[in-house]
């Protein structure tokens, strides 16, 4: 089957506004069968769901297409399965994507031809904790157990970059567990750990269970105070936001947070008049505007911009 990337269904709003308005030619599409591979990230978080959405949206619209939701371990993961051509497309958080672009951190060598289809939506770092630990702000963390995200997530890389703001060493100062959102709300209900980060959509399912969980009395601890020192040392990638309260039951505060953008990416190796052909058919137009919503019902705050 051919492969290539998503670019050819999702792409620049002005040129879908000119379809709009002024029409294209019609293109009579040859039989084939084209698969696309969309690299998400675990099941506890928002970007299987709206990855999924999205295949599904893809699959169903356009015939000549078969799109497949992969669950990884997110976005590192995702930023190397791109790299290797082990799949067409991949949702990136942007301090992840940033770093791979240019070869820094944990890239040993740049992905230049790494390009943006689409800004996604924003994540926000949670702190979750739940009442008894004695946890009340981040530095509160040295000599707990924590989960600081499955290996190879954004969740681990900006977990570590704010430890180490706050003049938390991750490695030395912290029992650290390396757990997907799943795993460590698990974690945390069972007692196993004392907090776990996450960075993702609002809300996210997962931290809507440990916040529902009967006999738990969750906490959210803020944590935008790092940026400063975050965007001395990263660049201007991350930003502040506010995750409103009610947000989450029982979260009845509105809490501070570290947010950075989250994209879909592909690599520069595209045919162009594949592209071309999908945008000035029909049905492709119509698969990108008309089913948007679909798109984003699984994650309420998250859009296609």
């Amino acid at each position: 089957m051919k492969r290539f990337s998503l670019i050819t269904v999702v792409g620049v709003t002005v040129f879908i506004a000119a379809f709009i308005l002024f029409g294209g030619p019609e293109i009579s599409w040859a039989q084939k069968s084209v698969r696309i591979s969309i690299a998400t990230g675990g099941t506890g978080g928002v970007w299987y769901p709206y990855g999924g959405a999205m295949a599904n949206v893809i699959s169903k619209y356009l015939p000549e297409v078969e799109a497949t939701a992969e669950v990884t371990a997110a976005s590192v993961d995702n930023a190397r399965l791109l790299g290797a051509g082990k799949v067409d497309v991949a949702f990136i958080f942007g301090d992840v994507g940033y770093d791979a672009y240019l070869g820094k951190g944990v890239f040993k060598e740049k992905m230049p031809t790494m390009r943006c289809i689409a800004s996604l939506y924003p994540s926000v770092t949670h702190i979750v904790t739940r009442e008894g630990t004695g946890i009340e702000k981040v530095t509160d963390l040295k000599g707990k157990r924590i989960s600081t995200g499955a290996p190879g997530s954004a969740t681990e890389v900006i977990a570590n970059r704010i430890l180490e703001a706050y003049g938390v060493d991750p490695d030395r100062d912290i029992k650290k567990d390396r757990l997907s959102v799943a795993e460590s709300v698990g974690a945390l209900k069972d007692r196993k750990v004392d907090a776990f980060f996450w960075t993702g959509g609002i809300p996210t399912s997962a931290i809507m269970d440990v916040c529902a969980t009967p006999g738990i009395k969750a906490k959210l601890i803020e944590n935008a105070e790092a940026l400063p020192k975050l965007i001395s040392k990263y660049g201007p990638i991350y930003y502040k936001s506010i995750c409103p309260k009610n947000t989450y039951p029982g979260i009845d505060y509105d809490l501070a947070t570290v947010t950075a953008g989250n994209f879909l990416s592909c690599l520069e190796k595209v045919d162009a008049s594949i592209i071309s052909s999908f945008w000035y058919n029909y049905d492709s137009r119509r698969t990108v505007l008309l089913h948007r919503i679909r798109l984003i019902s699984p994650t309420p705050r998250s859009s296609l911009v």
